[in-house]
């Protein structure tokens, strides 16, 4: 469980980073003086919390089924 945490932690880092060498765009100027950036952030919000959800899921149902594998 602990690599789990360490990978989503390097995923978090990677995604700050990437965010902020993008500033200075023209497009999110444009997105941003006309209010839309909030649905922008609201939707990949959403996609990132479904895929951390699933990733969740997944991790549950394997757990239970390798422990129903006989040793």
């Amino acid at each position: 469980m602990k690599t789990h945490n360490k990978y989503l932690l390097l995923g978090l880092f990677l995604l700050i980073n990437s965010a902020l060498a993008a500033q200075d765009a023209e497009m999110a100027d444009t997105l941003r003086s006309e209010g839309k950036i909030f649905v922008v952030v609201a939707i990949i919000l959403v996609i990132f919390l479904g895929l951390i959800a699933l990733l969740i899921y997944t991790d549950r149902k394997v757990s239970r089924l390798e422990k129903r594998l006989p040793k």
